[in-house]
């Protein structure tokens, strides 16, 4: 790449997106962060929108819409990394989810397109606590999901955000794929009892079959594919095959990824998980 890099970053309001393009903009860098709503505007169904967004860039961030497990996401991935390559943007970091095995076809279609790619497989993260999807159900004080006791090692979008940008800027990460997690495994449960301590509120769990999930995000005007995403998430991803905490953000870092529970606490100090107000 350049000495002065500059950087594409898809999904501008996405967990993950916005903090990259901060991180990149605060080290100097260039960053064009696009979205549906940006101008220019990216949109994965309409490849004609791509070439005005990968136009004066070297490095791109990926994230796909709504998810790389839905059927046919390989060969838009490789058409996306086709069209990058033909702009000059060589390097290729893409965010998958971990043990996500309908993944995998659209991560070869990007490690075989030619670029300098990697791959980021990542946990569940902290953020969904607090930003959106289960937020609403703990400002109730009732969180009801379809998950036992099966850990997952949630992480903190920030902690990928940063391994994304050094494997953006540093080499050495060309062709790896990596396993993003959280430090420790922790079951819903026990990270609905770590919010309801930070926040200093009765906060329950409750575990429920995966048609009354349906049925609630239906009636809170949750979009069909969507909810078939997560389902597909509670049915099969969370069945205790990523409870197993990896090393891989230590490894890009050099430093330990961030706990649950100081998580918990930081975000416990802004109030967003005290009881609703009712309008």
């Amino acid at each position: 790449m350049p000495t002065n890099p500059r950087f594409l970053v898809l999904g501008a309001t996405a967990k993950t997106g916005r903090r990259v393009a901060g991180k990149l903009a605060s080290r100097g860098y260039e960053v064009k962060a696009v979205s549906r709503s940006t101008t220019p505007a990216f949109d994965w169904t309409k490849p004609e929108s791509w070439d005005d967004c990968l136009h004066d860039v070297d490095a791109v961030y990926i994230t796909f819409q709504p998810d790389l497990a839905v059927p046919g996401s390989d060969k838009v991935i490789a058409q996306f990394a086709k069209t990058a390559l033909a702009h000059g943007a060589k390097r290729l970091v893409m965010l998958s989810g971990r043990g996500e095995e309908a993944a995998h076809l659209a991560e070869a279609a990007l490690l075989q397109s030619g670029a300098d790619a990697t791959i980021l497989r990542a946990n569940w993260f902290f953020q969904n606590f607090n930003e959106d999807l289960f937020l609403p159900y703990l400002q109730s004080g009732t969180l009801a999901l379809p998950a036992g006791n099966i850990p997952e090692p949630f992480i903190d979008a920030n902690d990928i955000a940063d391994c994304a940008v050094t494997c953006l800027l540093d080499p050495v990460h060309i062709g790896k794929t990596y396993e993003l997690s959280g430090s420790q495994a922790l079951t819903f449960a026990e990270v609905t009892a770590i919010i309801s301590t930070a926040s200093n509120r009765p906060i329950d769990f409750v575990s429920i079959p995966l048609e009354d999930l349906d049925r609630g995000l239906a009636n809170d005007g949750v979009p069909e594919d969507f909810r078939a995403l997560i389902g597909y998430l509670f049915r099969e991803v969370l069945d205790g095959r990523n409870s197993t905490p990896t090393s891989d953000v230590e490894k890009i870092l050099g430093r330990q990824p961030n706990t649950l529970a100081q998580f918990a606490a930081d975000v416990a100090k802004s109030g967003i998980w005290q009881l609703a107000k009712r309008a």
